[in-house]
């Protein structure tokens, strides 16, 4: 079955966002459509201040929209949807120092009445997907900040979500914490069969991760751009970096950000741009 027959999972159709400041009105995103079908892996990435976090909080039903809908699977999303669970990048705040591991990362199935013997199981089984099965005794302060981020991931996957949001998660963590913490999320999107939106400002993740990039323009943010990921489904580090398909999506990518920066919403794109396909 190809990507296109799947189901759609998440549907985003003409969302608009408008804040009320000071000066007037700004709009930080403008009529923006797209979808996501059963599995997919789709990175988000645009020009700082492109809107991306103000987007993600959107489609999560943190932040109400001006107008438009967000749909996940053919339900409109109104507020926090019980099928959508969301990966800040400061997993530090989203912990409670309090609380062990165990107790974090349950605490969602608890407040949503999971009964407690199959609580201990997801928890168990989510703890072991991130490679933290022996720490669940432990508290988050006792860990390293990517072992913090590891428990973070494990809270979202226990709570089994069709669609998993994932807001530059791995920002503040080193190369090498980075590089494990990517192979983690794209390991638990296959084993999982996740439908995945992840925002991130490097680009080099982006295509190491995703099956599409999404390009967003400068604010007002649109779709400015769709580009398929055709890389093999395995990756690896150093092999596919490596790559020259690798390299030559990277490229792609990266000019399209740039473009972006400068880009006034609806302007055409250069003649290169659009002869290598948008």
């Amino acid at each position: 079955m190809t990507k296109h027959l799947k189901k759609v999972r998440l549907r985003v159709e003409k969302l608009q966002k408008i804040y009320q400041t000071g000066s007037g009105p700004f709009e930080a995103v403008r009529s923006l459509t797209f979808d996501l079908h059963d599995g997919e892996f789709a990175c988000l990435v645009g020009p700082s201040g492109s809107g991306k976090t103000t987007l993600l909080k959107c489609i999560a039903g943190l932040m109400g929209a001006t107008s438009g809908s967000v749909v996940l699977d053919g339900q409109p999303v109104n507020g926090p949807a019980k099928g959508m669970a969301v990966v800040f990048q400061e997993y530090g705040r989203s912990l409670f120092p309090w609380m062990t591991v165990e107790a974090n990362v349950g605490l969602p199935l608890k407040t949503g009445g999971v009964p407690k013997a199959e609580r201990a199981e997801r928890i168990a089984e989510a703890l072991e997907a991130v490679g933290l099965g022996a720490a669940g005794g432990k508290y988050p302060w006792q860990l390293s900040g990517g072992m913090q981020q590891r428990v973070a991931i494990a809270r979202a996957v226990a709570s089994r979500p069709s669609v998993l949001l994932m807001d530059e998660p791995f920002a503040a963590v080193d190369a090498q914490t980075r590089a494990d913490l990517e192979d983690l999320v794209r390991r638990i999107w296959q084993e999982h069969n996740m439908t995945i939106l992840f925002v991130t400002h490097d680009i080099d993740e982006s295509v190491y991760l995703a099956e599409r990039v999404l390009v967003l323009s400068s604010s007002p943010t649109v779709i400015q751009n769709d580009i398929a990921i055709d890389l093999p489904r395995e990756r690896d580090q150093l092999l596919t970096r490596s790559d020259a398909r690798f390299g030559e999506l990277r490229a792609e990518v990266y000019e399209r950000v740039q473009f972006a920066k400068t880009n006034v919403t609806g302007q055409s794109e250069p003649a290169r741009l659009v002869e290598a396909g948008a």
